[in-house]
């Protein structure tokens, strides 16, 4: 493309080659210099304007620079200088070989043209001479400045600057000026309202013709925008950094404050948008004013956010006519300030908050919208005192990016309060409120969510038995969340429904592991992620025999802690976790004596990234070591010695029980003869030996209950039969067993039926009844309430 400006075309030899090496362009300027005219070469091959002997090939790299041997159209040869640009195919392609035929002579230190150059230049520039006094500078210097030139001269640049500043780049100037090698230097200079520019201060070294350095050159560049924008990227990289760090709703208004304070405001406060009742999501459409938010958080550089009216947790009704009402209905930032006339007016709402902008000299707010995914969750209010220049454009752009990436970071952590809040609820409603008084054990527990990963799995239950044993159960599912509590739930539904049928512990197990295989296939059918597992402990312990028999599903070993002996862990066989299908489970039973605790936990308890295994048990039997009457008090003392303070990286369940014995002086047995005549007189045992308890009232009702019982067992049963009265201060308990495996029914009788009513009779006269399967065959119980009604 031609210039739009006049120029000399004959200045310039000007030509072009193409790919092929075939001249295609021949200005003035090359018919000047060699002679031929563009006729005579364009088409012709570049080679054949070279010199005889001369060879020279096209380079391939972009720019090419040095000297040629032509052939002039007279028969003489020509030295010329030839700069050569290997051009884009876009461009045209080729070769551009371009020369100067009019340079002249340097110009000299009295050139015009130089010194006028020098002069006028729009970048400014300070010469100083070996002695770094100013010896001259240009108009844009001067302008810099605001000094004539003339009136500076002879003076060092630390007294021209007279900051400490000036004296470090002096220093450098020396520098310069000793060792002969160029130096960059940034500096910073207020510029009022707050402001700083940024300058780049570049120093050359002046060479004189006898090689030494005479003086040093500065030139000034102004480099801030450059440095505003390095401000801005500064700031917004800290945010991403430190906002965001927890899946905190409070934390992460706090961090966004802090982030904003001092960089950008003086004081920001945080208000949030109060979620709806029952887990609704935030808003999505256009606010209504007035709206009530709630104070998150704010930070301010005075020590106790005096500037505050709202304190964090408090909520607020702005209306219309605040910022933050206003930005909200609008949808986007508003920014108000003293020097507009616009923020007395827009706090003419509350005399409270324009006080406090009198008495602190605040000049101008600005409340940014938070949104994150559509929906509004606040407003965040950036306000200004101790700065004195207002909120500028570039502020506000600023301010969004950082709310803009807050507000995805509150959404994340709104997000996962509203799911631990709502698997803390479900946990709760599964796990039980309290723990059943049984004269089987004193019991105690503790649950703890995991800090990070909300809540899991963990579960633990104390379910009273026939015959006054006791089921105690602690299980752990894998994952967290809604899922995990959920699953929870249903295995600890299963666990008391096989408790109640009175399951040995390895035979439980191995029917909930069939419950949790067919779980983690119910999963995989409907698409939803990763298979059901968990782990289990599940012990029964007798009063009467003392005896306790356990069985675990991959489920860490409970610690016991002897009346009189240090803790130790028990070596139960391990079995695998549950889910995996068609492995067995073995039980192992032991004799405790009473007073003995048994401590049951998931392995949120021991497992620690800063410590191992071994470390973590040792501290478990530590603080078991020094048991106290109260476990509860046990319970805390154990959960402060292995979690961190920040609570645990997993939830953790744990459940301690002291083991009471029941004694000989209330449990009576006999053995029943298989002949019904021998009826009665059992009766009038069991009226003696009720009596011998202290128990007449309960004689009636028990006297019928054992009829029944043993009648139908002489009946119905296989010898041996034994009779079992167990008693405590509440409850009575009537068992017959025998040796059948056949298990008893209620059943309706007809009007004319002689027979049928026994087991119903028995039902009606106790509060619970059932039958339990043994080694031997089955037991059928029955018990009474001994505490008065009325």
């Amino acid at each position: 493309m031609s210039p739009v400006y006049p120029v000399d075309d004959a200045a310039t030899a000007r030509a072009v080659v193409d790919e092929h090496g075939v001249l295609v362009e021949w200005n003035e300027g090359a018919r000047r210099l060699l002679g031929w005219t563009p006729e005579e070469v364009v088409g012709r091959p570049a080679v054949d304007l070279l010199a005889e002997g001369s060879h020279a090939a096209l380079p391939e790299e972009r720019r090419w620079h040095g000297t040629l041997t032509l052939r002039h159209r007279d028969g003489r040869t020509v030295s010329v200088w030839v700069l050569v640009h290997h051009r884009r195919p876009e461009d045209g392609g080729g070769w551009l070989l371009v020369t100067p035929l009019e340079g002249g002579e340097p110009p000299g230190p009295d050139d015009p043209l130089s010194r006028a150059g020098l002069i006028q230049s729009p970048c400014a520039v300070a010469i100083y001479d070996d002695r770094l006094r100013l010896h001259g500078i240009n108009s844009a210097m001067a302008e810099l400045i605001g000094v004539p030139g003339e009136r500076l001269r002879g003076l060092r640049h630390s007294d021209i600057g007279g900051r400490p500043q000036s004296e470090d780049i002096e220093r450098h100037m020396h520098q310069v000026l000793t060792t002969g090698r160029g130096h960059d230097v940034r500096t910073y200079v207020p510029t009022g309202g707050g402001r700083m520019s940024a300058w780049l201060a570049r120093m050359s070294p002046i060479i004189g013709d006898d090689g030494r350095v005479r003086g040093v050159c500065v030139a000034a560049h102004d480099c801030t925008e450059q440095y505003l924008a390095q401000e801005r990227l500064q700031l917004v990289n800290e945010a991403s950094v430190r906002i965001g760090t927890t899946l905190d709703v409070t934390r992460t208004a706090q961090e966004l404050a802090d982030v904003c304070v001092p960089a950008l405001a003086d004081f920001v406060s945080v208000d949030l948008l109060d979620l709806p009742e029952h887990g609704g999501e935030p808003f999505t459409g256009p606010l209504t004013v007035p709206v009530t938010l709630r104070r998150a958080a704010h930070q301010s550089v005075t020590p106790g956010s005096p500037e505050a009216v709202t304190m964090p947790g408090q909520r607020e009704v702005y209306p219309l006519t605040s910022p933050q009402g206003a930005s909200l209905l609008a949808g986007h930032s508003i920014v108000v300030s003293k020097g507009a006339g616009d923020l007395e007016k827009w706090l003419s709402w509350d005399p409270e908050r324009s006080r406090r902008i009198n008495q602190y000299g605040i000049h101008s707010m600005m409340s940014v919208p938070i949104r994150a995914r559509g929906m509004t969750l606040g407003v965040a209010v950036f306000t200004r005192f101790r700065q004195p220049a207002p909120f500028m454009p570039d502020d506000v752009l600023l301010a969004e990016e950082v709310t803009a990436r807050a507000a995805v970071c509150i959404d994340n952590a709104r997000r996962y309060s509203r799911e631990r809040e709502t698997a803390l609820a479900l946990q709760r409603s599964l796990l039980p409120r309290s723990l059943p008084r049984t004269p089987a054990v004193d019991a105690a527990s503790r649950y703890l969510p995991a800090a990070r990963t909300g809540v899991g799995g963990d579960w633990f239950d104390v379910i009273p038995l026939s015959g006054m044993r006791v089921a105690m159960v602690v299980g752990d599912v894998i994952g967290h969340g809604v899922q995990a509590s959920a699953a929870m739930g249903r295995l600890r539904t299963a666990v008391r429904t096989l408790a109640d049928i009175d399951l040995a512990p390895d035979e439980l197990l191995t029917h909930l592991d069939d419950l949790v295989s067919r779980m983690s296939a119910e999963a995989g059918s409907e698409g939803r992620p990763g298979e059901v597992g968990a782990t289990c402990l599940y012990a029964v312990y007798d009063p009467v025999s003392r005896r306790c028999t356990l069985a675990r599903a991959g489920h860490p070993s409970p610690v016991l802690v002897p009346p009189d002996g240090p803790p130790r862990h028990m070596e139960l066989p391990a079995g695998p976790p549950l889910g995996l299908g068609g492995l067995p489970f073995e039980s192992a039973e032991l004799d405790l004596r009473e007073g003995t605790v048994l401590s049951f936990y998931t392995d949120g308890l021991i497992e620690s990234r800063e410590r191992d295994a071994d470390v973590s048990h040792r501290r478990l039997c530590e603080a078991l070591a020094d048991l106290t009457d109260s476990l509860d008090e046990t319970c805390d003392r154990v959960l402060h010695a292995l979690l961190p303070p920040g609570g645990a990286s997993d939830d953790v369940a744990l459940l301690l029980a002291r083991t009471r014995g029941l004694p000989p002086s209330q449990v009576a047995t006999w053995d029943i003869p298989a002949d019904p005549s021998l009826v009665a007189p059992i009766r009038k045992q069991v009226v003696e030996q009720l009596d011998a308890w202290g128990l007449s009232e309960a004689a009636f009702t028990t006297e019928l209950v054992v009829s029944e019982l043993v009648t139908n067992a002489i009946r119905y049963g296989t010898p041996p039969i034994r009779l079992r009265l167990i008693h405590d201060e509440t409850h009575l308990i009537c068992e017959v067993s025998d040796t059948s495996h056949t298990a008893p029914h209620l059943r309706r009788a007809r009007t004319w039926d002689e027979g049928g009513r026994g087991l119903l009779l028995v039902a009606q006269l106790t509060q619970h009844w059932g039958s339990r399967h043994t080694t031997e065959g089955k037991t059928i119980w029955a018990e009474l309430s001994l505490l008065d009604d009325s």
